[in-house]
């Protein structure tokens, strides 16, 4: 591209030579508006805003309005990027050393709940929590229903007892 002195500019130095001015009726050109609709939302005369576009044009090297929009989009894209507050911006990830002996990286099969080793119970768990697993072996299998058959005699035989001593305290 060469400007009015026929000597070769770069984008950034087209991107500076755009007026505020001239960036605010490009802003509204790339929404595909009229002169008429950018005049009067910018409560500018017509004739001002195509005097604008005009002088644009020719700074962006463009032929044409469309031209003209679509060189000011990929400048715009380019050089008119937001700068974020530094409190805004997350802190960059660090490497944190492995505690794994060899220092690599853990067979998930062997982890534990580092609570259950302190002695102290981890969280708000049931204290039944992993009966009705369906993975358990034969032996706890076994020793689970055993418990529950245990448990329903108990509350039978309890409630045997209360019955029969409450039919003797009607008999008499």
């Amino acid at each position: 591209m060469h400007d009015s002195g026929s000597h070769p500019i770069d984008d950034k130095d087209r991107w500076s030579r755009l007026t505020e001015k001239q960036r605010a009726c490009l802003d509204l050109l790339i929404e595909h508006k009229t002169s008429k609709e950018i005049a009067r939302r910018l409560d500018i005369s017509k004739h001002t805003v195509d005097q604008r576009l005009n002088l644009a044009r020719d700074t962006l090297g463009a032929h044409d309005r469309n031209e003209t929009a679509f060189i000011y989009r990929q400048l715009k894209d380019k050089y008119d990027r937001v700068t974020y507050d530094a409190v805004e911006v997350p802190p960059q990830p660090t490497l944190v050393r492995s505690e794994f002996p060899d220092g690599g990286s853990p067979n998930l099969m062997e982890l534990h709940d580092s609570s259950a080793l302190r002695g102290a119970p981890s969280g708000n768990r049931p204290p039944f929590r992993g009966l009705f697993k369906r993975d358990h072996n034969s032996a706890k299998r076994l020793w689970i229903y055993t418990a529950g058959l245990a448990l329903t005699v108990w509350i039978i035989l309890g409630g045997l007892g209360v019955a029969q001593a409450l039919n003797q305290l009607l008999s008499r």
